[in-house]
């Protein structure tokens, strides 16, 4: 959906905008940064018709690990979520500073609500209230020493923006074909990245049935074949044809066949409602890559207001739903044996978007198989937005002061302890509805689960508001290890499951 300001009017005044980013980034580098206020607006927007207000309002609480920016002494901070957020969630935030008071930093942060709990984009909720826009601006002392911290980055944010006469940290939705399945399909081609043959720019069943035909003409062993939305979010716009069984060179009608009987990842998608979907938004189709071992890793970048690429990080996906494609969580550092491969891969994408001008974080996803041998990876998308390694890398770091090496993929704080994480945004369980987050922090704190500074280990909560009606959370759990990790993470999962099991 388009915001409410239009036109190539608009367009040409975000520009101007933007670059007020520019002397904002210089003086956020320096060792004692300026006066600073962050407005964070962390909307997102969503086709799934089986997300309810409530799950949009956890994601958007998913971001409170921003939070952790006012350690910076001199930083404000506007934080808004649909619905007010619980105070003891946003404590439990504030408790996490290392080196500040809580009460100082609670003075600097402004939460703000439209209090609109429907399933619709925050942004959208903000921009049909100008007395909200205005009193968001009243909280910003000096809009020259301010800038907006969105999620997604669409015209709904832009407008945002542009209302609240500040720049926007982020990608400019001019790059948003970019960042759908048939432009980054095009993006990888054109900078010579491998990635999954198939074919970009479908829209109807019988473009999906021809191009599924031409996909096993030229991989005629090929036993599935992966639809795509355009702009699915997490897998849940995909869709798994099972080619197998069929003879070499089928008739098209039994491709046909097999296209109206696809799986799809989403619960909630019809046969009918992804037609529907494909006419309006576009797709693609490729080759489901396959082999003995598989993994899903990722690597996530940002370009500088100044233009510099930097390479931030590389995770391990955790994926699961019907067909194993939808995200549930990530490992962190990437597997050491392919993280410089896909690192390599990745920065041939992000030198073009730098040279396209596009600013802010992204991450290009890849399938990596192995059959006997080395692994071999395939890109598969480009996320133009922050996603869904982004908030617990950003904790790990703001708590740690940490630093990720991308040749030997391993993150080291300036204790010179190595640390590595497993987070998720699906610890879920009916049981757990029976929890608050006051009975979260209680059983964490019993069971010596909460993140340790000293130690610089433990848990970290997330999406907390999500347990009374969906029985469900987030965490990252930091070790100094995989192993100990993945090991704190099930204890988590064992003690939650043991605490609810016995109330």
């Amino acid at each position: 959906m388009a915001g409410i300001l239009i036109g190539e009017d608009e367009a040409a005044r975000f520009v101007e905008l933007q670059r007020k980013l520019v002397p904002l980034w210089h003086s956020i580098q320096t060792l004692t940064p300026d006066e600073q206020t962050i407005v964070v607006v962390p909307s997102l927007s969503v086709d799934d018709l089986s997300w309810t207000g409530s799950v949009l309002q956890a994601y958007e609480e998913r971001f409170l690990f921003l939070l952790l920016l006012l350690r910076q002494p001199r930083a404000r901070m506007v934080y808004v979520t649909s619905q007010a957020i619980n105070p003891s969630i946003v404590d439990y935030y504030l408790d996490l500073l290392p080196g500040v008071i809580p009460s100082h930093a609670r003075r600097r942060l402004e939460l703000v609500s439209p209090l609109d709990g429907s399933a619709r984009p925050l942004s959208e909720k903000l921009l049909e209230r100008p007395r909200l826009l205005e009193r968001i601006r009243s909280l910003v002392p000096d809009p020259e020493r301010a800038h907006l911290v969105p999620f997604n980055t669409t015209e709904l944010e832009r407008d945002v923006a542009l209302a609240l006469g500040i720049p926007m940290y982020g990608a400019d939705p001019r790059f948003f074909p970019y960042g759908t399945k048939t432009g980054c399909r095009r993006l990888f081609a054109e900078q010579g990245v491998k990635h999954p043959l198939g074919f970009e720019e479908l829209g109807s069943i019988d473009e999906v049935v021809d191009a599924v035909c031409r996909l096993r003409e030229e991989r005629p062993g090929a036993a599935h074949a992966i639809v795509k939305l355009n702009e699915g979010v997490s897998g849940e716009g995909n869709a798994l044809v099972d080619l197998r069984g069929l003879a070499d060179g089928p008739p098209r009608e039994a491709v046909a066949e097999r296209v109206r009987a696809m799986s799809f990842e989403s619960s909630a998608a019809t046969f009918d409602a992804y037609a529907a979907d494909l006419a309006e938004r576009g797709g693609v189709v490729e080759e489901r890559i396959a082999g003995e071992e598989f993994r899903s890793p990722s690597v996530q970048m940002r370009v500088t207001p100044l233009g510099v690429l930097e390479v931030l990080s590389t995770h391990d996906q955790l994926l699961g739903g019907p067909s194993g494609q939808s995200y549930l969580g990530c490992r962190f550092p990437g597997d050491p044996a392919y993280a410089a491969a896909i690192t390599r891969e990745a920065v041939k994408v992000g030198e073009r978007l730098a040279q396209e001008g596009v600013i802010g974080r992204f991450a290009v996803d890849f399938v990596a198989v192995r059959s006997g041998g080395e692994w071999d990876p395939y890109a598969i998308e480009l996320n133009l937005r922050k996603g869904g390694t982004t908030h617990p890398f950003l904790t790990l770091q703001f708590l740690t002061d940490g630093i990720y090496e991308s040749e030997t993929a391993v993150f080291t704080a300036p204790s010179g302890r190595e640390k590595c994480f497993v987070a998720s945004d699906h610890v879920e369980s009916p049981l757990y509805r029976t929890l608050t987050p006051d009975d979260l922090f209680d059983i964490a704190v019993r069971h010596g689960l909460h993140f340790d500074q000293p130690r610089q280990t433990g848990v970290v909560f997330h999406m907390m508001s999500a347990l009374g009606e969906h029985g469900r959370t987030g965490l990252t759990a930091v070790g100094d290890s995989h192993e100990e990790a993945d090991e704190l993470y099930e204890r988590v999962v064992s003690v939650l499951d043991e605490e609810c099991a016995r109330s």
